[in-house]
């Protein structure tokens, strides 16, 4: 993968990940059952279009990649269980803003605990999404549920970070398709024990939305994203997902004619100025 094909398949991602906030809500079911039957299908998915699973496999055990492997997958079930919680308590807005601090995380992570360096113009796009996160974001009543659920949204977004990080760090020289599979597999296991038992109950339209949320917004977009994190540093790839909300709230548009406020499109403006100079500047390293 090139670096102007990592850049366009994180953008898939976002894209993709935008959904999600969307079928959250249209799945009547619990927070871990909905991410059990996501991890479920997706771990299917990659099994069968894995073609080099067994080769690749050699390269986790080295260098405690196993370790890595095993606290990434568990950083994705904590994203997912918090982000669907988010969704349920204080509704798709609120969960997308809190998921979307998830570059900031990235950044800081990189920046204080790895030691790397951070431009001045990285810093600069960093604030600029954080400002048009704010504008993006409806007006909310901080009541008790909205509260809780931005405090739950805001879990999601940390916990993908160190995921991101993790997954560029220390899993980047093993097969995507290898890494993506495994990690599900792991959610899956960590879950089973609360949402096996809920599973009779889910209604098969539930049942039909999970299936679209496994196979495309999990499976095929964590390929993507584990793959572009080969040629992009994690915090690039961060902002870019940052976009999540302006699709989510572009979908909400679309599917419920939820018309956004004129700061909302102000906001989503800043944003994808500041994506596009990230993606601009990516496509000019040599």
């Amino acid at each position: 993968m090139t670096r102007t094909q990592a850049l366009f398949s994180v953008h898939v991602v976002a894209l993709l990940f935008g959904t999600c906030g969307i079928l959250g809500e249209l799945i009547d079911a619990d927070a871990s059952v909905i991410t059990w039957g996501r991890a479920a299908c997706a771990v299917i998915v990659l099994t069968l279009a894995s073609r080099y699973a067994s080769s690749a496999g050699r390269g986790l055990f080295q260098h405690g990649r196993w370790c890595a492997l095993i606290f990434s997958g568990g950083m994705l079930a904590i994203h997912w269980v918090t982000f669907f919680v988010s969704v349920k308590v204080g509704g798709i807005a609120v969960a997308t803003l809190g998921f979307a601090s998830f570059p900031a995380c990235i950044t800081l992570i990189e920046w204080g605990i790895l030691r790397e360096r951070v431009t001045r113009a990285e810093w600069i796009r960093l604030i600029c999404v954080t400002c048009g996160l704010l504008l993006v974001t409806p007006s909310l009543n901080l009541s008790d549920a909205g509260t809780e659920g931005l405090l739950w949204g805001l879990l999601s977004g940390v916990s993908f970070g160190v995921l991101a990080v993790i997954n560029r760090r220390y899993l980047a020289s093993v097969d995507a398709f290898h890494v993506a599979g495994l990690q599900n597999l792991i959610v899956c296991l960590l879950l089973s024990p609360w949402a096996v038992v809920q599973l009779p109950g889910v209604s098969l339209a539930s049942w039909g939305w999970i299936l679209i949320l496994g196979i495309a917004c999990t499976g095929l977009a964590h390929l993507l994203f584990v793959a572009s994190l080969r040629k992009l540093h994690a915090r690039t790839a961060g902002l870019v997902v940052a976009l999540e909300p302006v699709y989510a709230i572009l979908f909400a548009w679309l599917l419920f004619a939820q018309v956004p406020a004129l700061r909302t499109i102000l906001g989503g403006a800043i944003m994808i100025l500041a994506i596009l100079s990230a993606s601009i500047a990516v496509q000019k390293i040599k």
